[in-house]
């Protein structure tokens, strides 16, 4: 479950903060764990800041905590403030960017991301996938992970994201696939071509985030046609 935390300082030298905040991520560069961070200032109070931090899960913001490059930050912005900051912490129940984030991280895991065991940071477990170019439904974790190799054995490919649109639990989205022919696919021998086609998903995720059901509609026919494997 994704996790926020907010803290709220008072304080006169706003634009050190802020810069004391670029020293924080340029330190903790490759360790932070951090996804997402605002500083805003309050409209009807200078001196009222909040910085809104956003990490993956609770556990993985206790760790980046005890880094000592945090630590060190920290003392240096309670030395700034009027007064001690509060934090607030918070578990994300609701979040429609969040959704639209995971959902285009799918993509590029599915792409790119050589440990798939990683998908269930993104995927539910009871996982459905409905694909019209499949004679039964993909269900669960190992089942995804032999269909991506699937594609993987047939390409190098990539996802292009072209346009996103979320409402409620589910994120449609638009997609241009690209990749080289360089393995075997559906019986094909590698032709080393390069080829591409356009598709959609839709995706219904959990409160948690993950995705919970996937529904997709491509132009394979568009595709085994650039690969030579049907008229044109």
């Amino acid at each position: 479950m994704t996790f926020v935390q907010i803290i709220d300082c008072k304080t006169s030298r706003v634009d050190d903060l802020s810069r004391l905040m670029d020293r924080w991520v340029e330190q903790t560069k490759g360790k932070r764990t951090a996804t997402h961070s605002i500083v805003g200032k309050d409209r009807s109070d200078a001196s009222h800041v909040v910085e809104i931090v956003e990490f993956p899960s609770y556990d993985v913001a206790m760790r980046n905590s005890q880094l000592p490059e945090t630590d060190r930050i920290f003392r240096e912005m309670v030395a700034l403030c009027d007064e001690m900051p509060t934090f607030t912490d918070l578990d994300v129940v609701r979040d429609e960017a969040l959704y639209k984030a995971n959902a285009r991280r799918l993509l590029e895991m599915i792409a790119g991301e050589p440990e798939l065991a990683l998908l269930d940071e993104v995927i539910a477990e009871g996982y459905h996938d409905h694909d019209p170019t499949n004679e039964q439904d993909v269900i669960g974790m190992d089942a995804v992970r032999r269909e991506i190799r699937m594609w993987r054995d047939g390409f190098d490919f990539s996802f292009t994201v072209d346009d996103q649109i979320a409402e409620g639990d589910r994120v449609c989205t638009r997609w241009t696939w690209r990749g080289t022919h360089n393995g075997d696919f559906m019986g094909l021998q590698p032709t080393g071509m390069d080829v591409e086609m356009t598709g959609t998903v839709i995706h219904r995720f959990r409160d948690d985030g993950k995705i919970a059901e996937g529904w997709w509609q491509y132009d394979l026919l568009g595709l085994m046609g650039q690969l030579g494997a049907v008229e044109a």
